[in-house]
Formats: C-alpha cells, structure tokens, sequence
C-alpha cells in the first residue's frame, strides 16, 4: 500500500476506484480474522481447551485464504481487466462482482491456494524427517510425517490439473503471454508442446528444442490441429520478456514433477515398511523442504513479468503507471528498505524456527495414527 501511493502514483490514480476495494475487504475482512485467531494461537496454550485452540488455528488459515482471495481478485483484474469503463482518463467500476470473478482469479485462486497446501504438506515433512533421522520425539514424527506425506502426495496431484485449468485460462486471455512460456514464435497449428530448449528472441528461433508434435494444440484446445497464436501475432514492443518469462515457467514445471514423484516414492516405502527407517529418503526430505517455496516464486515471476509490458493487461502499460515525480534515488532506497527489513524478519523467523524445532513437539498422550498403521 505504501508503493501505490508514492512509486505507482498514477496507477493508482488509474485504477483507485478498483483496485482499492479487494485491499480493504482483506485488510477489514480476512485481516483481522487472522491478527485475532494468531493472537490466541500464541497466547492461548495455557489458557485454552485444546478443541479451542484448535479451533483458533482453524480461523488463522481461514483468514489467511481469504486473505489470498482478495489479494489475488486484485492481482487477476491487472491480468484479465473486467467490468469496468474508462471515464476521464480512469477505469471506473461498473460491476463489483464482476471484476471480483474475472476471467482468471479461480483459475490463479485455486492453483495458487494448493501451492500453498503443497508448501506447508513438505515443510512438515521436512521437520518430521529431521527428528526422524536424529531419533527424536519418533512417535509425534511417524504422525506428523504419515499426514504430511499423504497432504503432499494429494495436493501435488491435483496441482498438475490445476495447472492445466490456469494454463487454459492463459490461452484463452492472455496468449502473448502462452507464446513467450512455451518459445512460440509463430502462430500454427499443430503446435508443439516444447519439452527443452533455448530460445532466441532476436532470431526467432529456439535451439535444441525437444517437441512433443502437436502437444500444445491439444493440451490447449483439446485438438493436436487447432492453431496456436505465436509471438508474431504481437508487435515486438508487446512482446514479454521471454528468457524471464520461458526460462521460470519451465523450472516450476520440472520441479512440480519431483514434487508428484517425491510423495509416490514416499508411499511405496510405507507399503515396504521402510519409510521411517531409510535414512536417505529422510534426508531428501528435509533437502526438499525449499522446492515448493522455489516453485511458488517461479509461477510468480512468470505471471507478472509474462504479462509486460501491461500493469493491466492491454489497458495500462507499466511504463506509463510510475510516479514522475518520485525520483529513481527514493524509488531505490525505498526498495532496499523494505528488502532489509524482510531480510531481517526472516533472519528472526530462522532463529525462532530452530528454537522451536530444538524444543520439539508435546509427548503425545494417545496413541499415534502411525502405532495404529504399524
């Protein structure tokens, strides 16, 4: 909110009358849900009934979706822009509802709440294997391993359809964007569905491309011969930076496969009844524990530098949405505040982190879902 004001200055103009009402539904709304549950969490131990904290942190995740619906409401309209009309040099709202259900925020909703549930599933798995490993609090770890790996081993698989349904979402909406992630060139039919390749933005061309033929038609319309919009379809200044864009996109996707794969394997050691006790596959899970984090980044980066040089796509450039009073010296310091500030948290949540993993959790004082399987 505070970059809006000072370095997005007439975009924030352009798009005030949008653009403002999901961020204060969330911080009203979804915002405070959370701030009061979290204060419970943390100070209730000893003063709650357990159902009751239970509960608490049950508000603290319904808060923090709702939270991510309205954040991205607001980042889809930039994407997908609906339901509204341009008066006096602004976009003003004609539907609220609308613009809230525009053409990409279930698809980007849903896909990006599930990365969310992969991220917490592996984190999870992380820990528990590290006690696991070290032979600590074994019986709470077989629990809370056991749970995580079958969260993990779901959300990764349901991810792979999500994807899909966000990728149509994309074809249909956003195609210069398509092009640029899949090193598409040319408009054709049959288009290939690119496994590997470096593409060459000044000549055109990707080199040593591995192609699936027709596989991007099909995974697009359905059909191996529908013809797929190419990059030449888009005045090169309309073209998405394509190393940004393609390079990311093929990353996640890579480690969305090792995130499928990972859990599979995880499962058939359980059948084997080797899961607890192989010390390499518990390693590999805490060393997976960054991979969902990594993936996240990645689809980010590749949704908002995948639709530039648009703020909001096709209506606003981003070039035209800075503050041309702001000079680039307070646009920098403000940036690298903010960055150390971040860093700074996150040093501190490092530290909490390990004094919470040190102490470990309760002993349990029933018996564990894991003792019950065995």
């Amino acid at each position: 909110e505070f970059q809006f004001g000072t370095n997005w200055s007439k975009y924030s103009k352009f798009v005030g009358d949008i653009f403002g009402a999901p961020l204060a539904i969330e911080t009203i709304s979804a915002f405070f849900l959370e701030s009061v549950f979290l204060g419970l969490v943390l100070f209730g131990w000893d003063r709650l009934s357990r159902n009751a904290h239970c509960f608490a942190t049950f508000m603290v995740a319904v808060g923090s979706t709702l939270s991510a619906f309205w954040i991205i409401v607001a980042n889809s309209w930039m994407q997908t822009p609906a339901a509204y009309i341009l008066r006096n040099g602004r976009a003003e709202l004609t539907s609220f509802w609308g613009a809230v259900f525009n053409a990409s925020t279930m698809p980007r909703f849903l896909h990006t709440v599930d990365g969310a549930i992969m991220t917490g599933a592996f984190f999870m798995l992380g820990i528990s294997a590290w006690f696991l490993f070290k032979k600590q609090h074994v019986s709470s770890a077989r629990v809370t391993f056991l749970l995580a790996l079958v969260v993990a081993q779901i959300a990764s698989v349901v991810q792979l359809g999500l994807g899909h349904y966000h990728a149509v979402q994309v074809v249909n909406t956003q195609p210069a964007k398509l092009a640029a992630i899949e090193g598409l060139f040319t408009t054709q039919a049959h288009a290939p569905l690119l496994l590997f390749g470096i593409p060459d933005a000044e000549r055109g061309t990707v080199d040593y491309a591995v192609r699936i033929p027709g596989g991007l038609s099909m995974l697009a319309y359905g059909k191996p011969a529908a013809t797929v919009t190419g990059l030449d379809a888009f005045p090169r200044a309309q073209w998405p930076p394509i190393p940004l864009t393609f390079y990311p996109f093929h990353l996640m996707v890579v480690i969305g496969f090792m995130l499928i794969g990972f859990p599979a394997l995880g499962l058939l050691l359980l059948w084997m009844k080797k899961l607890y006790t192989n010390r390499l596959y518990l390693v590999l899970a805490m060393l997976a524990v960054p991979l969902p984090f990594l993936a996240n980044e990645l689809g980010w980066m590749t949704a908002e530098v995948g639709r530039q040089p648009w703020i909001v796509y096709q209506v606003l450039a981003t070039s035209d949405a800075v503050s041309v009073t702001v000079p680039r010296s307070n646009v920098i310091f403000s940036m690298v505040t903010l960055g150390l500030v971040y860093a700074m948290l996150f040093a501190i949540w490092i530290l909490v982190l390990r004094r919470e993993i040190r102490r470990g959790p309760e002993a349990p004082t029933v018996m564990s879902t894991a003792e019950v399987v065995r």
